[in-house]
Order: C-alpha cells, then sequence, then structure tokens
C-alpha cells in the first residue's frame, strides 16, 4: 500500500518578505537614504552655530525672496566714521516677527542686529547668506 502523500511532489520553499518584495525594498532604500540624510544635515546645520554676534549700521535693503521658500534677505551698511565707505553686511532673516521688528526700526535709524551664522546649510531655501538674524534693537542716530 503507498502512502498518497508520499507521491505527491515537494512544495516549493517558501521565498521570504525581503525576497518577494526586493524592488520595492531598494526604492524605498533609494529614496529614504538621501531624504533622511538630507533631514538630519539640515537639522544639525540650522540648530548649531558656527558663530553668533552683533553688527551696527543701517538697513539699506531688506525684501521678502523667493519662490517656494520665502525669506527676508537684508543688507546692512555699517560705517566706522562719517564720510568713510560703508562695509556691506548681507543677511537673512527666517521669523515673520524679526522682519517685522527690521521693518518698524528702520525708520528710526540706525539698528544693532544680532545674528548667528550657520555654516553648511544644504540648500539656500533656508535663506541665501550663512547670517541669520535672530533680534534686533534700534540705537537711533
Amino acid at each position: 500500500m503507498t502512502n498518497p502523500e508520499s507521491d505527491r511532489p515537494p512544495a516549493p520553499p517558501a521565498h521570504g518578505f525581503a525576497r518577494r518584495n526586493w524592488g520595492k525594498l531598494t526604492l524605498a532604500a533609494i529614496v529614504l537614504a538621501p531624504t533622511l540624510v538630507f533631514t538630519i544635515w539640515a537639522a544639525v546645520t540650522l540648530n548649531f552655530s558656527y558663530s553668533s554676534g552683533q553688527r551696527v549700521g543701517f538697513v539699506q535693503k531688506f525684501s521678502h525672496k523667493g519662490w517656494l521658500c520665502k525669506t527676508w534677505e537684508g543688507e546692512l551698511a555699517m560705517v566706522n566714521m562719517p564720510g568713510a565707505l560703508s562695509q556691506i553686511f548681507a543677511f537673512s532673516v527666517r521669523s515673520d516677527s524679526v522682519a517685522r521688528a527690521i521693518n518698524d526700526a528702520m525708520a528710526k535709524g540706525r539698528l544693532e542686529l544680532q545674528y548667528q551664522e550657520h555654516r553648511g546649510v544644504p540648500t539656500t531655501c533656508f535663506g541665501e547668506t550663512n547670517y541669520y538674524v535672530v533680534g534686533v534693537r534700534s540705537i537711533g542716530n
């Protein structure tokens, strides 16, 4: 007498999840790995400042710029002595409240801008310069 179970051919081996979905996993790795690296890089460069300080002068240009990522970009003219050529300090502002304070203080004359320098920011989407203004104080004429 023969056993009916022994007459059947052996079942094919079950494939694992990774072997069945290798294309989806490869696509996910190609998309997710660079996205994760970019996110970590941007977070580190924007949350840790390389340097900080103050600059005093007259804001001569200040505008809201950008196609997709709008930031405030400006120039501060720093004059050491009357009649001397001014040195230009280009800066970016990410906060709308700081931009509003700069706009309000521009009419009063000289300003002191508190800034932080962030080196290695991955794109200009966060600002066109390395100098991000975080505070402003009007010091008059």
